[in-house]
């Protein structure tokens, strides 16, 4: 268990506890501070800056865990490092997207606050997520995205109407983590991998028919690396680096 100076105030949370360790990776330095009950927590500094990478879990119960138990001892600004199913045309596979706000298709936020409250990013978040792809020179997708309770997607005839109405991927934290920031006064962002487009015939983690399975596979991982190296850049902007 983590107390008072285990973490940073800046967090890095994928919702896999094996991909923690990957995004520490790409810190100075790091040390391994908690593994309990699936969530993993490492803290190390990017430049001088103290940074946390977390878990959170799948879905937006665990998410909210994570968030209060974190807040409760330091930390204030949170970055989901994740994957999301794409649900518009244009976006494919290896693409990056960086929510703006989420739409609030899950129970969790609820049981917080009336539906009628925004799931929305923070905007010094979003700019920071923002300007690090562009220095990097990682073209990036900002927009609205949908989060979940339902790993497989859910309704396909609702979830097509969302992409409609250009809602650019779903996935199932994000929402929960912009709805309590906003009522808690601290930050929190998204930055996701498309690994799937459900209309294009291929659930999340899938793949399109007639791609390559291997080199798809590459593509999202690389982009993967991508969005962490972003999310890295976006804590250093952030802390005014």
């Amino acid at each position: 268990m983590c107390g008072i100076g285990d973490v940073a105030r800046y967090i890095l949370m994928p919702g896999d506890p094996t991909r923690v360790q990957r995004i520490a990776k790409h810190f100075d330095s790091a040390e391994k501070k908690a593994e309990y009950r699936g969530y993993v927590t490492y803290t190390g500094e990017t430049k001088g800056i103290p940074v946390t990478s977390t878990s959170s879990g799948i879905g937006c119960p665990t998410t909210a865990i994570a968030m209060e138990e974190l807040m409760k001892i330091g930390a204030d600004t949170f970055i989901r490092v994740g994957t999301t199913g794409a649900l518009v045309p244009h976006l494919d596979s290896g693409d990056i997207v960086v929510a703006t706000g989420a739409v609030r298709w899950e129970g969790t936020s609820k049981a917080y606050i009336a539906t009628e409250y925004p799931a929305v990013a923070n905007y010094q978040v979003v700019n920071a997520l923002l300007q690090a792809a562009d220095e990097l020179g990682i073209k990036v997708h900002p927009g609205i995205i949908i989060s979940s309770d339902a790993y497989y997607g859910g309704n396909d005839e609702v979830l097509r109407k969302f992409g409609e109405a250009n809602v650019l991927s779903i996935e199932m934290e994000a929402s929960l983590m912009f709805t309590l920031a906003g009522m808690r006064g601290v930050r929190a962002g998204a930055i996701c991998t498309v690994d799937g487009n459900i209309f294009k015939g291929s659930g999340k983690g899938e793949f399109e028919p007639g791609e390559k399975s291997g080199e798809l596979a590459d593509k999202v991982q690389q982009s993967i690396e991508d969005e962490i190296r972003i999310a890295v850049r976006a804590v250093q902007i952030l802390d005014g680096s």
